[in-house]
């Protein structure tokens, strides 16, 4: 090989990559040369509090920056501070969780999902995940060469999962069922009993629970949020939280999992897991003394999240149920809805027009799973009332538009 024909061969990516998206951030691409244009952009794509007037707790902050003044600025131990594991320990046991195993932090809910991931799938074993769900795991899957295997929650019952085509999809490559409770994108709280066959039908096929329960503080309505863990303490269960969302604190990337279940059953599982937490080290140190001032200390600044939250999923429920072409299951926590569209061409092709003639940014349905043959749309209610109410004319208007031709 000459020198000129190696300079000039391109650099061929991993094929693994292939199957990687992440529609949240995929739309910006476009927003972005949109708002070139001079077009006002109304942002619903992304569930960051903090770019609108929600702020991370004051004596979170000063936690962290007490750490930062008494130079706790090195490395940490890879399974996080001790104090902070034993904070989230607490914190699980309030929720019912018992028989734990291990508790770690890790940079983000995202790092302990996909770290368990890693642990636990061969190339050629399956994961179930929830159609609508996070696309994270159909991410992490993809590049571990996993097959993600979907299972439709139910829209007419609001978006529960339905334990019997759960238990149709299990076979002899599934090694974990993946529960997102209260659930992005629909903002689904699951019901007690549910939960209770779920963890019964993966307990009697040998596989894991991966429950994310990352806005399990952000109740919206009287509906109870249940860990699934504390439904049964022999049964093989990971927890995710984190600060992100509860602690509005998404960019400090803070999270941590909660192995809870039989010893004997997760004996060779954990130690996987903590191999990987050593080989990257450890999550931000300073950061994790946020840890035990968030789950310890004072939360009345939940109360008057969720007073603003419950005002805007109102707009959100009134306003996306107003016209025809579109219907809005209310959301029961967190600050996501997932309308439907009645539309012709794709729920894709709708938000890209959506957002190059009216500046509303939302994400497709379709990027979140849904069942063949409907078509949907994500939208973030976090931003004050008056822009939720000009983005939802606008998108209504547009909706009119195309329906109409």
């Amino acid at each position: 090989m000459t020198t000129t024909t190696a300079r000039t061969r391109r650099i061929r990516p991993a094929r693994r990559t292939a199957g990687v998206t992440y529609a949240v951030r995929d739309v910006v691409a476009l927003a972005q040369e949109v708002a070139k244009t001079g077009k006002e952009m109304l942002f619903l794509n992304i569930g960051d509090p903090n770019r609108f007037d929600f702020e991370t707790p004051p004596h979170l902050i000063e936690a962290v920056l007490k750490a930062m003044r008494d130079n706790h600025n090195g490395y940490s131990p890879s399974s996080g501070l001790p104090a902070a594991v034993k904070a989230v320990e607490r914190e699980a046991q309030r929720s019912g969780i018992s028989n734990i195993r291990d508790v770690f932090v890790t940079s983000g809910g995202s790092e302990a999902i996909e770290l368990c991931l890693t642990a636990l799938v061969d190339k050629g074993d399956n994961v179930l995940i929830p159609y609508p769900g996070y696309p994270l795991y159909e991410a992490v899957l993809a590049k571990l060469e996993a097959e993600a295997k979907p299972y439709f929650l139910d829209e007419s019952r609001g978006w529960q999962p339905d334990p019997e085509d759960i238990r149709k999809r299990i076979d002899s490559k599934t090694r974990a069922i993946v529960l997102i409770n209260p659930n992005n994108p629909t903002g689904a709280v699951y019901e007690r009993e549910t939960l209770r066959r779920i963890l019964a039908l993966a307990a009697s096929r040998g596989v894991l629970v991966f429950a994310d329960e990352i806005y399990d503080q952000l109740l919206l309505s009287d509906q109870e949020h249940v860990s699934i863990a504390s439904l049964d303490a022999e049964a093989p269960v990971i927890t995710f939280n984190g600060l992100s969302k509860n602690f509005l604190a998404p960019g400090w990337r803070i999270g941590w999992g909660v192995v809870s279940g039989n010893e004997g059953l997760l004996k060779d599982f954990v130690p996987a897991i903590n191999k990987l937490l050593r080989a990257r080290l450890c999550a931000s140190h300073p950061m994790q003394h946020a840890i035990t001032a968030a789950l310890d200390g004072r939360k009345e600044f939940l109360a008057r999240a969720r007073e603003k939250l419950i005002r805007r999923r109102d707009i959100t429920h009134e306003m996306l149920n107003s016209a025809p072409g579109i219907s809005c299951v209310k959301a029961d926590a967190a600050f996501y809805a997932f309308p439907k569209l009645d539309i012709k061409g794709s729920d894709e092709e709708f938000v890209k027009g959506l957002i190059r003639e009216t500046g509303v940014v939302t994400v497709h349905g379709s990027g979140f799973g849904e069942k063949p043959g409907t078509k949907h749309l994500r939208v973030v209610f976090l931003p004050q009332e008056e822009v939720l109410r000009k983005a939802y004319a606008n998108l209504l208007a547009y909706l009119k538009k195309i329906r109409g031709s």
